[in-house]
């Protein structure tokens, strides 16, 4: 018989090291996302990691603004912000307070909730495109701007929560680009997923395209 996944949260310690490592580490982990109509939890199978100040693909490259501000604080909390003018994406943030690291969750399984996520996510052909790239993620899970900055490691009674599932085994994991990222952060090989899971998103290299004023580059 199959054991079950570990149903342990995790600490503030594990996302209190360098993105690079907390990155291809919340591989295989289950999210748990509470919401008022019941919880959805999902297994992350794809992730990018950006690095902050060091990082020109990172939206706290050039400093702390009131939009990217949960980056700069303490690790383990939620930044979610909204892009394009129609999609929120997720980000976990690592390091210590003043690092403002964070990782993208891009990609996931859905194990449970999936008729609260097919409500959210209509379009849907399948289960396995619930949350298959980074908007998508976000909205099966029911995540918007009222998440940012919400503590993942608060308990039982948070909106969200990091259990240990089963990592993905270091085999499992491959990397390369992150998706479209251009300039100096193009070529960073940042974005980890597990191999052969059928909810990791298309890579799609960086267009340069005219936005709006008000648009952002999907990225951390």
């Amino acid at each position: 018989m199959t054991a079950g996944p570990d149903r342990t949260p995790l600490s503030r310690g594990f996302f209190d090291r360098p993105v690079l490592e907390v990155a291809p580490d919340l591989l295989g982990r289950i999210l748990v996302r509470r919401t008022p109509d019941g919880p959805i939890e999902v297994r992350l199978t794809e992730v990018e990691a950006y690095a902050g100040l060091a990082d020109p693909g990172s939206h706290a490259y050039r400093g702390r603004t009131e939009r990217n501000a949960v980056m700069f604080g303490p690790p383990g909390h939620a930044y979610v912000y909204f892009t394009y003018g129609m999609w929120h994406c997720l980000n976990l943030v690592c390091g210590p307070a003043g690092t403002p690291s964070g990782v993208l969750l891009r990609a996931a399984e859905v194990l449970h909730g999936h008729e609260r996520a097919h409500e959210r996510r209509p379009k849907a052909r399948n289960d396995q495109e619930l949350a298959k790239g980074p908007a998508r993620l976000a909205t099966a899970l029911g995540v918007d701007r009222r998440l940012d900055g919400s503590d993942v490691c608060a308990g039982p009674d948070g909106p969200m929560e990091i259990l240990t599932g089963r990592p993905a085994r270091p085999e499992q994991v491959l990397s390369g680009p992150r998706t479209g990222v251009g300039g100096e952060g193009a070529t960073h090989p940042w974005r980890f997923w597990i191999d052969g899971e059928p909810s990791v998103s298309p890579y799609r290299a960086h267009t340069p395209r005219r936005r709006n004023p008000t648009s952002r580059q999907v990225g951390t």
